[in-house]
């Protein structure tokens, strides 16, 4: 597909974050949307028809579900899993983790792979829209997803292993693996979709991060966690010095000084060091 002119395709990426922004600040927010979103900064051939090609294909997945079968979240689990991680073959493997396609919705539908997260907004996304009672769970170091009620009766289930069943003791094994740490209730509270966008902002940052020849991603993953209503202030921070090493000084700088005003307040030794980061930037011109 050909590619926009420069400025067109400025006004075209413009026009996707006042979309995003506004998405996120909806009173419910739309979790495909802003995948589809987060998709076209990575892929600016996704266009308006390759978005609607992906809800008509969740649309299609619900569709092959029974409606409310008997026996409960254990039954929509088990449904889930038959048709997405048996039929259709969705699931993930480590080498996944190496691609950005795997923290993309539209090429995770494609391709039937990627990371927890994503496979898990896949699971999601056809359950509700065919009545399931389900939710996102935000185990440190692996998504999931549950059925049923949170303070209830509820299944647990890994879409990156085809959907298989997590017993308590799994989801312990998990958390240990991951964080050293016991599982705690806090862990198995559903997650809202900003606080599922934004994990999946961090997952494509760290992909990037660990590549220097893709700090443009970075960069995007930066600008779109900052539209977020609630973000941590740090990131602030984390885009002016990327700006910095991708030799945008000027840029770099005055963001730096934002970000010490920002901190001074509660930190004032810090915001100096970040203001001498500054000047340190400015110093690379001369």
């Amino acid at each position: 597909m050909p590619q926009e002119p420069g400025p067109e395709r400025d006004d075209a990426r413009a026009a996707r974050r006042q979309q995003f922004a506004e998405a996120a600040r909806a009173e419910r927010p739309d979790l495909t949307l802003l995948c589809l979103l987060i998709g076209a900064e990575a892929d600016p051939a996704l266009d308006e028809a390759g978005c609607d090609a992906v809800q008509i294909e969740l649309d299609r997945l619900a569709g092959l579900l029974p409606y409310a079968p008997a026996g409960g979240p254990g039954a929509w689990a088990r449904n889930l899993s038959e048709l997405l991680g048996t039929r259709c073959g969705f699931g993930g493997s480590p080498a996944d983790y190496r691609r950005l396609e795997s923290s993309l919705l539209h090429e995770v539908l494609r391709r039937r792979r990627g990371l927890p997260i994503l496979l898990s907004v896949v699971w999601m996304e056809v359950a509700r829209r065919a009545g399931a009672p389900v939710y996102g769970v935000a185990l440190p170091g692996h998504f999931v997803v549950g059925f049923g009620d949170p303070a209830g009766g509820h299944v647990l289930a890994d879409p990156f292993a085809g959907g298989r069943p997590l017993t308590d003791e799994d989801a312990e094994l998990l958390v240990a693996g991951a964080t050293g740490e016991p599982l705690s209730a806090q862990m198995v509270t559903p997650a809202d979709p900003l606080e599922i966008v934004l994990r999946m902002l961090n997952n494509i940052r760290a992909w990037a991060q660990a590549r220097p020849e893709h700090s443009a991603v970075q960069l995007w993953a930066l600008e779109l966690s900052l539209l977020l209503p609630s973000h941590p202030a740090r990131l602030r921070h984390e885009r002016a010095q990327l700006l910095v090493q991708r030799g945008e000084f000027l840029a770099g700088a005055a963001e730096l000084e934002e970000y010490a005003r920002v901190v001074e307040a509660v930190d004032a030794a810090g915001a100096l060091a970040i203001r001498r980061q500054a000047a340190a930037a400015r110093a690379m011109l001369n």
